[in-house]
C-alpha cells in the first residue's frame, strides 16, 4: 500500500474512533486496539465527547500504550461545522502534527512533520466531511446505507493536505457481543481503491453505536515507525485481555 493511501485511511479511522449518544451531556469510554493479524492487544483510546442540544459539540482521544505510556492526543471543536471539525491531532515522540484550523468556503489544513509545518486550503463543497466529522456524516446517512444505498462524499484528510472522493455501503452482517452487526465498507470512489485496502466498520443497527473498526490505525508503531493495521473493538466492558489496569477516564 503506498504512503499515501495509508495516511488517508488513517485519518478514516480518527474520523470512525467514536460512539454515538444523542443524550447532553459529557460521555466517556475505550476504545482496545489489537494488531490485525496476531490479534495482539497493542494500544488503548481513552475518549471524551462533550454533548449539547442533542449533537456532539467537541471532545478528546488519548491514545496509550499497554503500559499507559502516552503515545498522542486529539482535540476536536464541532462549533463551526458539524461533518468538518476544528481539531488538532498529535504524536510528539515522532514529532507529527496535524489539524484544521478554519472552515468557512474553503478549510485550512495544516501539517508538521521532520520539523517543517505545511498549510493548504481545499473547496469545502457538499456533501464533504473530514477527520472524526466522518461519524457525524455516517450518522446523517445511517438509513440509506442501511437499506443498502451507496452513499458519496468528499472526505478531507489533513494528514494529506488534500481532500478525495469516497463511498460507503453495507456489506453483510455479523454479530458483536452477541448481536447483530451493521457492516459497512469504506472504499475510495475513484481508481485509488485499485492500491487501497478496504476499511470495515460494524455499527449496532439500532442504536448506531460505533463497535469494531478493521484497518490502518491512526496510532504510528514506535518500534518500526509506520502505522498499526489495527482491529479496534469498542467493547462495553473491558475484555480479558486487556491491560490490568487501564488508563483513566478523564
Amino acid at each position: 500500500m503506498s504512503a499515501m493511501m495509508r495516511a488517508l485511511l488513517v485519518c478514516l479511522l480518527l474520523a470512525m474512533s467514536q460512539i454515538s449518544l444523542a443524550e447532553d451531556g459529557t460521555r466517556r469510554f475505550y476504545g482496545y486496539a489489537y494488531d490485525l493479524d496476531s490479534d495482539r492487544y497493542i494500544y488503548t483510546e481513552v475518549h471524551e465527547q462533550v454533548w449539547k442540544e442533542g449533537r456532539w459539540a467537541s471532545g478528546t482521544i488519548r491514545y496509550y500504550a499497554p503500559d499507559n505510556t502516552l503515545w498522542g492526543v486529539k482535540k476536536l471543536d464541532f462549533s463551526a461545522d458539524p461533518y468538518i471539525p476544528l481539531y488538532e491531532y498529535s504524536l510528539p515522540a515522532q514529532g507529527y502534527a496535524e489539524g484544521i484550523t478554519a472552515i468557512d468556503t474553503k478549510v485550512t489544513l495544516t501539517k508538521t512533520s521532520d520539523g517543517k509545518t505545511k498549510t493548504e486550503q481545499v473547496d469545502k463543497k457538499d456533501p464533504i466531511t473530514g477527520d472524526s466529522g466522518f461519524h457525524n456524516f455516517l450518522l446523517a446517512h445511517f438509513q440509506p446505507l442501511i437499506d443498502r444505498q451507496t452513499v458519496a462524499f468528499t472526505f478531507i484528510a489533513a494528514g494529506n493536505l488534500d481532500s478525495y472522493k469516497f463511498r460507503a455501503r453495507r456489506i453483510d452482517d455479523a454479530r458483536f457481543e452477541g448481536k447483530p452487526a451493521a457492516r459497512f465498507k469504506v472504499e475510495a470512489n475513484s481508481l485509488l481503491r485499485l492500491v487501497a485496502p478496504d476499511l470495515e466498520v460494524s455499527y449496532d443497527p439500532d442504536t448506531q453505536r460505533l463497535l469494531e473498526y478493521r484497518g490502518p490505525s491512526n496510532v504510528i508503531n514506535p518500534d518500526t515507525g509506520k502505522v498499526f493495521d489495527a482491529r479496534i473493538a469498542y467493547y462495553s466492558e473491558p475484555p480479558a485481555d486487556a491491560p490490568t489496569t487501564l488508563p483513566p477516564l478523564q
